[in-house]
């Protein structure tokens, strides 16, 4: 014999919630406030009943739909008021209170019911507020129906504390001697839903410590009343939203600290031991709240007793040029301490890059400086950069000979870096640099502060008596008050001093 097919069972939304057990009527108008209960099988008396889905308010679509093709029953009426499954039929008053105050806006919360209620005591009572409100009410009489029902849409969980301790293997109940072991269980199953814990006033102590668990509230089930459940619902979901924003600001900050930690750990050490100079660096990324960008530096002394300063600049802002900016110098770091240099080091260093970057389009520039032991000399190899700045004893700053500058790294594949000498002198000191530093703007116009604007912004700061790193913090001050703000580009500059005492 075929099985029938459950039918809607539409109830209007009269003052006591149901009409005595009269036959169904017909369906109210559009827009009226009305009850669904799920698959209430025709001619059905089994009191019984496994699962139990109740809406309030407006139905149509598919919520006046839901449970076709399986056999829901519903719960005998009680004079004494409507049971957990028979929650719409109050709930249902708090709509039709509003229905004729014409149309609103409403919150929609669904609630979902985890209690076991053999005897038919438990009620739900109307949830009371003073502003439109839709409810959906779903009850589960166990916890396997309740993860059945726990949907992304349910919003609340009111969990009765005095529900049986799921099973587990061996017959030995999960968390045998817990008294919360149930609410345990709910915590791990619905990790993102807000839950209120149900309890009798003669376990008073339960409640609290139902909270310290993890629940948002707790209810007595004896003084449980309509307004105080309707605030508690809603406490409920706001205080589990806020619970949630407060986590993730929290995980927030701990990535963003060790990121910090992380970047930092990134920017490098001078390894200078032994060395007559004086180092000082200045590094801002441009980009907002980073302590890394694609420019990169770094100055070692190798066992011959040589300096080595280098500096360079990956096309682009972002964490991906920043990481290749690290790798670069990292492998410039080796390939120094390697004994490799000049043309042989960046043809190296290229193969790097073309193998480590993201994208064929990102490229490199660099500057590498080699200062030989007694200190007045060096040689110099630039790849598509700014040639650095050098102010020797008693004549005025000027830049390096860069009529040799090669092509920048990742560019053409078999370019070749001219290794150019220089003379420095006996004191001196040479300043290298990125981009950032020159090409911010001067003034309201399109004028650039440029190479020459920076030369001799730094021989005004150098006939000051300025050095070191008064001279670089100087400098940083009067290219961002000539730019009128922070420069949009990453910025690095190392500066090297070499002080030698006259001897009269």
């Amino acid at each position: 014999m075929p099985v029938p097919i459950p039918r809607q069972r539409v109830i209007p939304a009269v003052e006591n919630g149901h009409d005595g057990g009269a036959a169904p009527r017909t369906d109210p108008p559009a827009g009226s406030p009305t009850e669904v209960t799920r698959g209430t099988a025709p001619g059905s008396t089994d009191a019984t009943a496994d699962a139990t889905d109740t809406v309030t308010g407006p139905v149509d679509g598919p919520a006046a739909t839901r449970g076709h093709g399986r056999h829901r029953r519903r719960r005998r009426l009680r004079p004494g008021g409507p049971t957990a499954a028979e929650a719409a039929e109050a709930l249902a008053r708090v709509a039709a209170g509003s229905a004729g105050s014409g149309p609103a806006t409403s919150t929609a919360l669904t609630l979902l019911v985890i209690e076991d209620d053999p005897a038919g005591s438990f009620a739900i009572p109307s949830l009371l507020d003073s502003a439109e409100l839709t409810v959906r009410v779903r009850t589960a009489r166990n916890l396997t129906e309740a993860e059945r029902l726990l949907t992304d849409d349910v919003h609340c969980i009111l969990l009765d504390l005095a529900l049986p301790a799921p099973g587990a293997r061996g017959g030995e109940p999960e968390g045998a001697g817990d008294e919360l072991a149930v609410l345990r269980h709910v915590l791990r199953l619905a990790p993102r839903h807000a839950v209120l814990a149900l309890t009798g006033a003669e376990n008073s102590a339960r409640g609290p410590e139902a909270v310290r668990v993890g629940a948002q509230d707790f209810l007595y089930r004896d003084e449980l009343d309509g307004r105080l459940l309707s605030r508690a619902v809603r406490y409920a979901v706001e205080r589990k939203r806020a619970d949630q924003a407060q986590r993730q600001l929290t995980e927030s900050r701990l990535r963003a600290q060790e990121n910090a930690r992380l970047e930092r750990g990134l920017l490098p050490t001078p390894l200078l031991e032994g060395a007559p100079l004086r180092f000082a660096a200045r590094y801002r990324p441009g980009r907002s709240r980073a302590l890394l960008g694609g420019d990169f530096y770094d100055t070692v002394r190798t066992a011959d007793g040589t300096v080595h300063a280098m500096i360079g600049d990956v096309c682009g802002h972002g964490p991906d040029e920043a990481a290749l900016g690290v790798e670069l110098r990292i492998a410039w770091r080796a390939l120094t301490f390697a004994g490799l240099c000049g043309d042989e080091l960046l043809s190296t260093l290229q193969r790097v890059l073309e193998n480590e970057r993201p994208d064929d389009e990102i490229f490199a520039t660099l500057c590498t400086v080699d200062i030989s032991p007694d200190g007045r000399s060096a040689g110099l190899c630039l790849a598509g950069h700014p040639s650095p700045l050098i102010a020797r004893q008693g004549h005025l700053a000027e830049l390096l000979p860069y009529d040799d500058n090669g092509p920048a790294l990742g560019l053409l594949p078999r370019a070749r870096w001219p290794r150019r000498q220089v003379e420095l002198g006996r004191s001196w000191s040479l300043m290298l640099y990125t981009d950032g530093l020159i090409e911010g703007r001067v003034g309201a116009g399109n004028q650039r502060l440029g190479q020459d604007g920076m030369v001799s912004l730094v021989r005004d700061l150098l006939a000051e008596g300025l050095r070191g790193d008064a001279l670089l913090d100087a400098a940083m001050t009067e290219v961002r008050a000539l730019n009128g703000g922070e420069l949009t580009d990453d910025v690095a500059v190392l500066l090297l001093d070499r002080m030698v005492p006259t001897t009269r």
